[in-house]
């Protein structure tokens, strides 16, 4: 019987987790530019960066329960729909929408994307955290 070794592809500029990680430095440098044009104030920008993380507190209910609304908070849909409210409420919802959007590519960016099943080290993005050393 032969085993065949599996190895790690090399990173490289074409690599899906590359190219996705890219996507979210776009995503964020994105958001970032847009708020900076939208003129509004940066402390309310460091005080929201982090917001979206709120929605991991579904994991004290569950596993389940925790992946669903991470992946609500963390999908570019949520501030598409607020940018959109933006239309009729103002221009504070453009720059809420400007703020989720640059955290959502900065946790891409950095590998963490939405949430599987299995637990938060699950992503679509592959394996995080101590589940990506196993």
């Amino acid at each position: 019987m032969t085993t065949i070794a599996t190895r790690r592809p090399a990173l490289s500029l074409t690599t899906p987790i590359f190219l996705q990680r890219l996507e979210g430095l776009a995503a964020m440098g994105f958001g970032i530019v847009a708020y900076a044009f939208l003129d509004q104030s940066w402390l309310v920008f460091a005080l929201l960066f982090l917001s979206p993380d709120l929605f991991m507190l579904g994991y004290l209910r569950s596993i389940r329960t925790g992946a669903a609304l991470y992946n609500l908070g963390h999908s570019y849909a949520a501030p598409a729909l607020l940018a959109l409210g933006g239309l009729f409420a103002g221009e504070i919802f453009y720059g809420l929408a400007a703020i989720w959007v640059a955290h959502i590519g900065f946790d891409r960016m950095l590998g963490y994307g939405l949430k599987l099943d299995g637990g938060f080290d699950q992503t679509h993005l592959g394996p995080i955290g101590k589940a990506k050393a196993r």
